[in-house]
């Protein structure tokens, strides 16, 4: 079935790795005892990896970003995101609370960021469900569940 640790969970039967979908770091990684959270970029420029990527099971929303760096549960991130053509870029600050590492396989390595109750968290959400509409009640696999 599943081979993750009980502070993992992995993806479904998605690609490797994700087209449409590319994450940058951009600046410093949050760390033991580092007051500043880790800055990633994520550009999504087709509707399909945007399902893919999006968790609307999350009170919030969230979003799994595609990376190799290590993070672990709690870490607090910076993320840009960048959707479709839409040159607006939406930036939102969450926490790692789900972490599929490098090496799992098939499975896509990255995280799930959960997005605050704040307004940039309210307007991602809103953004992304925008672009999504009806796909998001569609049973295709996604990278998290």
């Amino acid at each position: 079935m599943n081979d993750a640790s009980p502070n993992t969970r992995l993806a479904g039967n998605t690609p490797n790795p994700t087209p449409g979908a590319a994450a940058v770091l951009a600046g410093a990684t949050a760390s033991a005892g580092s007051p500043r959270p880790a800055v990633l970029s994520l550009a999504i420029k087709e509707k399909a990896a945007l399902y893919a990527a999006y968790m609307p099971y999350l009170k919030n929303g969230g979003i799994f970003v595609p990376t190799t760096r290590v993070y672990q549960l709690g870490d607090e991130v910076y993320l840009i995101l960048t959707l479709m053509e839409d040159p607006t870029k939406i930036p939102v600050a969450g926490k790692v609370i789900w972490v599929s590492p490098a090496g799992g396989g098939a499975r896509q390595p990255g995280i799930g960021v959960h997005f605050p109750s704040d307004e940039s968290g309210l307007n991602a959400r809103r953004r992304i469900e925008e672009i999504l509409g009806s796909a998001l009640k569609s049973a295709r696999p996604t990278h998290t569940l």
